[in-house]
């Protein structure tokens, strides 16, 4: 997970805090070096570190937050805001254009990703109602017209592409193409190169004259740490750029860039990249992100995860009938579909408040390998089976067993778990002339889930 690194070091720094009560001036400028080694160790740009504890240390000794009844709290709060700040306050929309089509001209380094998520944003867009067009403009790298094909299928949006031919009649032509076909955001992949040089430069100022996008939006590695910054502001210099899109944020970087880009460059980071699904593309929201950073969760993504990716209707099924103690495998296997579609085991507890660095990323793997044995066993099973689990006898179990690669004791446990919280559910249902009782924290589904039983 990206900032896992850091996250653990903050924490740390402030369990110190909270454990010496009272705070002096030293106590918070010893916590804030540990900060500032932290930053650095999460190779965030050296002049943003040293200014953001700058910032935080004038801001914490003062006499109103160390004179407080929780000045450990103050603190932490006030690193927070600071840290928020730096990655730019609130999230910045893509400008969308009151004349059709919106353009949006991508540019970025070879390998930073670039086509890839010109496929995802288009994607969100098109989840949004909208009608994208992706423009196939780098004709240099090998395979990268067939790769803009291939992920503009998955995503359902046409490409408009005329293979080798100069990048401006491309654009010229997509152009008129979109606004035949009423395509309302065009969105043009052009060409990277493995570090920048001024024929690069020359080429996009050249489709930047001639198309006069809304938005240029640069696409970074956030594995390429501290040198994002120098990316960005070459970027800038070379061709303006409107805002940044940071690709593997789901990955084992150590959130350099994501905290080094806005202060350095002045460039809103507008979209995150969490994932090699077509759909793994988020809005980027610097308070949400502070709040994961230091552990505090972020709910609200994940609340926006559940009602776009879960079928409403279906979960509001399954809650009707785990309140009835109806639940079957066939539920739990929907349930556990839909949880897929939100992203990862370990990114999903990352949302969830106090859960942030407490499952470890080994610990999510095995939860995620669990939930897929969970999985092969319902699949072994006959339909039948799946609706009425009683009818599953000892051969029946063996014969499960085998087809799932798993012993007859995981099936047993399964089968018993699923009726335990069948039991557990009517015990706590509202009975006639009877209080409703109170479910105890920890009740939850068999599957192999954190917080569940398996």
């Amino acid at each position: 997970m990206a900032f896992e690194g850091l996250s653990e070091k903050l924490s740390a720094t402030f369990k110190k805090l909270k454990n010496r009560g009272k705070l002096g001036e030293a106590d918070v400028k010893e916590a804030m070096r540990e900060v500032r080694l932290a930053l650095l160790e999460a190779d965030v740009n050296y002049k943003v570190a040293k200014d953001f504890v700058k910032t935080v240390t004038e801001k914490a000794v003062g006499e109103q937050v160390l004179q407080s009844l929780t000045p450990a709290q103050q603190v932490i709060k006030i690193v927070n805001d600071e840290m928020t700040a730096l990655m730019g306050s609130t999230h910045t929309r893509i400008n969308l254009s009151s004349k059709i089509p919106t353009i949006i001209l991508m540019c970025g380094l070879q390998g930073s990703g670039k086509t890839t998520h010109s496929a995802k944003l288009a994607y969100l867009f098109k989840q949004q109602g909208k009608r994208p067009l992706l423009v196939a403009c780098d004709i240099y790298r090998p395979a990268a017209i067939d790769q803009l094909k291939v992920v503009g299928q998955k995503a359902g949006v046409p490409v408009f592409e005329m293979g080798q031919a100069d990048p401006l009649v491309i654009c010229k032509k997509a152009l008129n193409h979109a606004k035949d076909y009423g395509n309302d955001i065009v969105i043009i992949d052009t060409a990277g190169r493995l570090h920048i040089d001024e024929a690069l430069m020359e080429e996009l100022r050249g489709i930047r004259d001639l198309v006069h996008p809304n938005e240029t939006l640069l696409v970074i590695d956030s594995m390429t740490g501290q040198d994002a910054v120098n990316v960005a502001q070459s970027f800038d210099s070379g061709l303006g750029v409107d805002g940044v899109i940071l690709t593997k944020l789901d990955g084992d970087t150590r959130g350099g860039a994501a905290l080094s880009v806005k202060a350095a460059t002045g460039k809103p980071i507008k979209f995150a990249g969490v994932g090699e699904k077509i759909g793994d593309l988020e809005p980027f929201y610097p308070d949400r992100m502070a709040s994961r950073i230091l552990g505090f969760g972020d709910v609200m993504t994940l609340i926006e995860k559940a009602s776009t990716q879960m079928d409403q209707e279906t979960a509001a099924t399954t809650a009707k009938k785990l309140k009835e103690g109806q639940l079957d495998f066939n539920d739990l296997l929907e349930q556990m579909g839909q949880m897929k579609k939100m992203g990862s085991l370990s990114s999903i507890l990352d949302m969830i408040p106090g859960m942030g660095g407490r499952v470890t990323e080994e610990e999510a793997q095995e939860g995620e390998k669990q939930m897929r044995r969970t999985e092969a066993i319902i699949l072994s099973m006959t339909p039948a089976e799946r609706a009425k689990p009683s009818l599953i006898n000892p051969s029946r179990k063996r014969r499960i067993a085998a087809g799932s690669g798993t012993r007859v004791e995981d099936v047993n446990r399964l089968i018993k778990q699923l009726a335990d919280t069948q039991k557990l559910m009517k015990q706590f249902a509202p009975g006639k002339g009877k209080k409703r009782r109170r479910l105890p924290f920890g009740g939850g589904m068999p599957g192999g889930m954190p917080g569940m039983p398996m």
